[in-house]
C-alpha cells in the first residue's frame, strides 16, 4: 500500500497534473488570436499501479504529454484552397490596375459580340472611346464649315487629345506589364526566404523532438504557418519524412528535411516575359496556381491582349485617317500629307505640320474649291466604316469590344475570386473548429483543473493531519 508518505506524493503528483492543466489552458487563451496556432490538449494518464494485499492500488495522476488538435487533411486542404486564392487574388489586382490606366470604366456585364452592348457604357470622360467619339464629331463639325480655321484648331485639338490618351494608355499598360514582372522578381524572393525558413525550423522541430520526445507544438504551428504564406505563392506537394517535410514544386524537390535542395528565380523567356525555374536544376516551372501563376497567366493574356488590341486599333485609325486625307487639298492646295504619324498606340501623334499650321489641313476634295467637304465628309464617315482588319467592325466597336473583353475578364476573376473567399472561410471555419481556441471551453477546463488542484491540495492537509495525529500518539 501507499502509505501516508505514499499518498503525500500522490498529492503532490495530482497538483502537479493540475497546475499543467492550467498552464496548457493558459497558453491556449494567451494565443486565441495567433494566427496558425492549434489549441494544446494536456494528456493526463493514470500512475503506475502498486500490488497491494487488497490487490492493485492506483497513484493517482500523471500529465504525459501535450498535444494539439490538428487535421492534415484540412491543412493540406488549406494549402491548395490558399494558392488558388492567391492566383486569383493576383489576377484581380492586377485587371483593376489595368481599369484604372486606360481610364474607362469597365463593362463587367457586356456580352455583345459587336460590342454595341458596352459602348453605352464605357464611355468615361478621359477615356479612350469619348477621345475617338469625339475625333469624329470635330470631323464632322469641320465638314460644315471646311475653310472655318477656328474649326480646323478645334479638330486638331481633338486628334492630338486622342493621340495623347492612345500614348498615355499604351506607356501606362507598359508600366503595368513591367510592374508585374518586378512582382514575379519580389516574390520569388519572398517564396525563397520562406523555403529557407522551412528549412530551418525542419530542423529545429527534429532538434526539439528528438531531446524530449514530444511534439515540438508551437514549432509545428510556425511551420503551418509559413506553409501556408508560401502556398499563396506557389502551389506545392508536401510529404513529412522523418527527417521533416518535403517540399517539391512542380515536381522538383526544394525541401528536404533540414536540407534546402533548391531555390526559385525569374528568367526572362522571351520578350521580356519573366518565367520561373529552379536555381540549381534550371527546370522551368509549369505553376497552375499561386499568385506567380496569376500574374503570368493575366500578364501574357488579358493585358496582353488588350495592349494588342490597343496598337491594332490605332493603327488602323492612322492608315484609314491617312489614306482619305492624303487625297484632300488644304487652303493652299497642297496634297499627299498624312494626317497621322506612327504605327501604333504608343507612337501615334497629329502630323507636326498641321498643328503648326491648320490650313495644311486637307479638308476640299477638289484643287482650288476651299469651300469643298468631300474629303474631311469621307473622313467624318470613317466612324461608320467597317474594317476587314478590325473584324469588319468599326474602330470604335472595336475598340469597346477591347474594352468589353477586358470588362468580362475582370468580372470572371472577380466572381471567381468572391467564390474561392467563401470555400476559404467555410474551410477555416471548419478548421477552427478542429483546432481553433474555444474562450468557453478553456475557461471550463481551467475550472475543472481549479477544483481538483484545490481537491488535491485538501488531500495533502488530510494526510498531513494524519501525520501529526501518529506523532501526537507517541508523546
Amino acid at each position: 500500500m501507499l502509505g501516508l508518505f505514499g499518498s503525500l506524493n500522490l498529492g503532490a503528483r495530482s497538483l502537479q497534473t493540475q497546475q499543467q492543466g492550467v498552464e496548457v489552458s493558459g497558453h491556449n487563451l494567451a494565443n486565441v488570436n495567433t494566427p496558425g496556432y492549434a489549441r494544446q490538449r494536456l494528456q493526463i494518464s493514470t500512475g503506475m499501479a502498486l500490488p497491494t494485499a487488497v490487490g492493485w492500488q492506483g497513484t493517482g495522476a500523471l500529465g504525459t504529454a501535450v498535444t494539439q488538435a490538428r487535421d492534415a487533411i484540412l491543412d493540406r486542404q488549406a494549402l491548395r484552397e490558399g494558392a488558388i486564392q492567391g492566383s486569383l487574388d493576383s489576377q484581380m489586382k492586377a485587371l483593376q490596375f489595368a481599369e484604372t490606366y486606360l481610364g474607362e470604366k469597365l463593362d463587367r456585364q457586356a456580352s455583345g459580340a459587336d460590342g454595341t452592348s458596352s459602348t453605352t457604357s464605357v464611355g468615361a470622360q478621359h477615356g479612350l472611346s469619348e477621345g475617338i467619339n469625339s475625333l469624329f464629331a470635330a470631323f464632322q463639325s469641320l465638314s460644315t464649315q471646311p475653310s472655318s480655321l477656328t474649326e480646323r484648331q478645334v479638330l486638331l485639338m481633338k486628334a492630338t487629345d486622342l493621340t495623347t490618351r492612345f500614348n498615355t494608355t499604351s506607356t501606362r499598360l507598359g508600366e503595368l506589364d513591367a510592374s508585374l514582372n518586378e512582382s514575379l522578381t519580389t516574390e520569388v524572393g519572398s517564396a525563397n526566404g520562406l523555403l529557407r525558413d522551412l528549412a530551418a525550423l525542419n530542423d529545429r522541430i527534429n532538434r526539439a523532438e528528438m531531446s524530449d520526445g514530444t511534439p515540438a507544438n508551437d514549432l509545428r504551428d510556425l511551420r503551418q504557418q509559413k506553409l501556408e504564406a508560401l502556398a499563396k505563392y506557389v502551389p506545392m506537394d508536401v510529404v513529412e519524412t522523418t527527417g521533416g517535410l518535403e517540399i517539391s514544386v512542380d515536381g522538383q524537390t526544394l525541401v528536404s528535411g533540414v536540407n534546402q535542395l533548391d531555390s526559385l528565380e525569374t528568367y526572362d523567356a522571351g520578350g521580356g516575359r519573366l518565367q520561373v525555374r529552379t536555381v540549381t536544376g534550371a527546370t522551368a516551372l509549369n505553376l497552375t496556381s499561386g499568385s506567380l501563376a496569376g500574374t503570368i497567366e493575366v500578364r501574357d493574356g488579358a493585358i496582353a491582349q488588350l495592349r494588342n488590341s490597343l496598337n491594332v486599333a490605332a493603327g488602323e485609325l492612322i492608315s484609314m485617317v491617312n489614306t482619305a486625307h492624303r487625297n484632300g487639298f488644304s487652303l493652299n492646295d497642297t496634297t499627299g500629307a498624312d494626317f497621322f504619324t506612327g504605327t501604333n498606340a504608343g507612337n501615334i501623334a497629329v502630323n507636326a505640320a498641321l498643328t503648326a499650321d491648320p490650313v495644311l489641313l486637307q479638308a476640299s476634295g477638289a484643287l482650288g474649291n476651299k469651300g469643298d467637304n468631300q474629303t474631311i465628309l469621307a473622313m467624318a464617315q470613317l466612324n461608320t466604316s467597317a474594317r476587314a482588319a478590325l473584324g469588319q467592325q468599326t474602330v470604335f466597336q472595336y475598340f469597346s469590344k477591347t474594352i468589353a473583353a477586358a470588362g468580362q475578364a475582370l468580372s470572371s476573376v472577380t466572381a471567381q475570386q468572391s467564390d474561392q473567399k467563401v470555400v476559404v472561410d467555410m474551410l477555416n471555419r471548419q478548421r477552427d473548429s478542429v483546432s481553433g481556441v474555444s474562450l468557453d471551453e478553456e475557461m471550463t477546463d481551467m475550472m475543472k483543473y481549479q477544483k481538483a488542484y484545490t481537491a488535491s491540495a485538501k488531500l495533502i492537509t488530510t494526510i498531513d493531519e494524519m501525520l501529526d495525529t501518529i506523532i501526537g500518539m507517541k508523546r
